[in-house]
């Protein structure tokens, strides 16, 4: 499944879960399209890849679009992570108590610093980097996310893959090197802040110009 279908699947799931919590019981493409910026047709197109099509004059029905959904992105199930880094971020991925509410458990956190090893964060202790692969293979953790300097993310991705974890969300501004088998995701503060930076000023400067 192409990559922009999946993230238009998970806007699709959101709009979905909170109508759900308002009591609606149907959907039109076009009301998903226009709350997560698609046409008609790409709705329809995006859903065709996991087996729905709505029914002409009512929609989709949004308990079974979920279910769908959720089992074609791999939601469906829990999925168990650790985060390695005890610093700012790593606190607040662990402190942040949506991720269980959509199935992400944060089962471990790891640290190499002694001075921060042993103090709770959210509850859990922060385990030594050594700890890493039994407490990985014991507490059956598929995901491993890296919240530490640049410079330290490689080795952390290497550990976290010696250790077995199947997937990587990486929140240092640096590329990694994994193997194939394991699936990464980068989050990239910087890079996203610089974005909205220059459609902030792009826009600002069209305005001065009309």
């Amino acid at each position: 499944m192409p990559r922009p279908t999946v993230q238009r699947l998970s806007l699709y799931l959101r709009e979905l879960e909170r109508l759900a919590a308002e009591g609606r019981t149907t959907v039109s493409s076009r009301h998903l399209g226009t709350s997560s910026g698609a046409t008609d047709a790409q709705v329809r197109k995006d859903l065709g890849f996991i087996g729905h099509a709505g029914q002409p004059g009512v929609g989709y029905a949004i308990d079974d679009l979920i279910v769908a959904i959720r089992e074609a992105i791999g939601v469906h199930r829990a999925w168990r992570a650790a985060i390695v880094g005890a610093g700012n971020v790593g606190r607040a991925l662990a402190a942040y108590g949506r991720f269980q509410e959509e199935g992400f458990v944060i089962a471990a956190i790891f640290d190499q610093s002694p001075a921060v090893v042993g103090r709770q964060v959210a509850g859990m202790p922060v385990q030594a980097m050594e700890a890493m692969p039994r407490a990985v293979r014991d507490g059956a953790i598929d995901i491993g996310i890296i919240a530490v300097p640049p410079e330290q993310a490689q080795p952390v991705a290497d550990a976290l893959v010696a250790a077995g974890v199947r997937g990587i969300l990486n929140f240092a501004p640096t590329r990694l090197q994994v193997a194939d088998r394991v699936a990464t995701v980068d989050v990239d503060f910087r890079s996203a802040l610089e974005r909205l930076a220059m459609e902030v000023s792009e826009r600002s400067r069209s305005r001065r110009e009309r």
